[in-house]
């Protein structure tokens, strides 16, 4: 029976459908590209994807991805650049790629002579190959600097350190400070670190990662941890509306067992006139009953922080200001234009038109906060919850993900 010709305008590729309305990422569909039956149709995807697929600079700048992301799967993912690696070779076939077109016709077995493992292997490039164009797409990286300058000032503002001693305060002489062993700030991750955690999250997009900028506060006890969020949050340093709430994760404190006795202790101190060295003493204890301690705190959202790990996290977005340094330069220019209009060149200055040329650009940034008391800080940096495993543990996941197909096909 033949089938009716109309039939064809009502098949769904049901795998890109279930990434766009069902929240799966295209890393784990079954297939990570639809079909590509020849070179026009692979034209039509870059151009949809945002590539120009005629420009010969794009073209020769998306092929370098593509070497790129050879070295990076043979550094990070087979034996050869790392020991706990996959021991496989990168099939020859994919080698002798010479026009970006042939990976996406090997990755949907429509490229002549082309095995079933190298088709498999050609997905697991343009994964990378993806993941690659996202972290160099990411408008906001040419700000970095500037970022980090502004919100790191945030902090240091209310930083003091008198002798060995650092807190946070007002200023350097009040007397309501919040002690603190050490302030740290993260250093910009590496291009490889940001693949990486890319690979491993369903975002699967670089404007997804909240943890470029951030700081780590590590404090003399629990209840000073607590004090310092209390600090934040009454000099503006944190706005809780600019909190992004399905980031934040408290494993040090249970917050709502420690309310109760909170209460209790502050109505116990008005009744006996408790003085404040004895209420803090108490208030040690009563945060200290309260710890969720280790292996008592799970959070499903990260599977790689191990329930060991005790911390208060948040992240939290901040409007950075960047005045455009180039207006400036440009109105100078003009000036000097205007005092030698004669000339050829300034002439066409002046006719310029610069009223689009934006004189700052504003946009809000996350950054991730981290508060953590001395004894749990010692518990996160040794064994397991080290931050070594934590790394070690993106890459394994990252590996699965990539290379499941694969190791099924190949009974690994």
């Amino acid at each position: 029976m033949e089938r009716p010709s109309y039939l064809s305008k009502y098949l769904f590729d049901w795998e890109s459908l279930d990434v766009v309305v069902s929240g799966r990422s295209a890393l784990d569909s079954k297939f990570f590209i639809g079909q590509m039956t020849d070179s026009e149709m692979v034209e039509r995807f870059l151009v949809g994807y945002g590539l120009d697929a005629n420009d010969t600079v794009a073209r020769a700048e998306l092929f370098g991805n593509f070497q790129e992301s050879l070295q990076f799967i043979r550094r990070y993912f087979l034996k050869e650049g790392n020991n706990e690696g996959l021991d496989l070779k990168i099939p020859n076939g994919i080698y002798m790629i010479t026009d970006i077109s042939d990976l996406f016709l090997m990755a949907t077995g429509n490229k002549e002579d082309s095995t079933r493992e190298e088709t498999l292997w050609a997905e697991i490039v343009l994964k990378v190959l993806h993941t690659i164009l996202h972290v160099d797409k990411d408008l906001r990286s040419s700000y970095f600097s500037e970022i980090q300058t502004q919100i790191f000032d945030r902090f240091y503002k209310y930083l003091f350190r008198v002798g060995e001693d650092l807190f946070f305060s007002q200023s350097k002489k009040s007397n309501n400070r919040v002690p603190l062993v050490e302030f740290e700030t993260k250093s910009k991750k590496t291009r490889d670190s940001v693949i990486i955690k890319l690979l491993h999250k369903a975002e699967n997009v670089a404007e997804e990662l909240f943890d470029r900028v951030g700081v780590r506060i590590v404090t003399e006890s629990r209840f000073d941890s607590v004090r310092v969020v209390k600090f934040l949050i009454e000099n503006f340093v944190v706005i809780p509306h600019n909190i992004k709430p399905s980031r934040s994760i408290n494993s040090l404190i249970d917050l709502d067992a420690f309310k109760k006795r909170h209460s209790n202790l502050i109505k116990f101190a008005l009744r006996n006139n408790l003085s404040e060295e004895k209420f803090v003493e108490a208030m040690e204890r009563e945060v200290n009953e309260c710890a969720f301690g280790n292996g008592k705190y799970d959070d499903e959202r990260n599977t790689h922080s191990l329930s060991a790990y005790q911390s208060i996290q948040f992240t939290c977005r901040h409007l950075i200001k960047y005045k455009n340094p180039f207006l400036q330069e440009f109105i100078d220019l003009r000036k000097t234009a205007k005092e030698q209009k004669s000339s050829d060149i300034s002439k066409k200055i002046l006719a310029m038109d610069y009223s689009h040329i934006a004189r700052d650009v504003r946009f809000f940034y996350p950054y991730e906060v981290q508060i953590v008391d001395q004894k749990a800080h010692q518990i996160n940096t040794e064994g397991e919850a080290s931050h070594v495993e934590y790394k070690k543990q993106q890459v394994q996941t990252a590996q699965k993900r990539l290379f499941g197909p694969l190791m099924e096909y190949l009974s690994i």
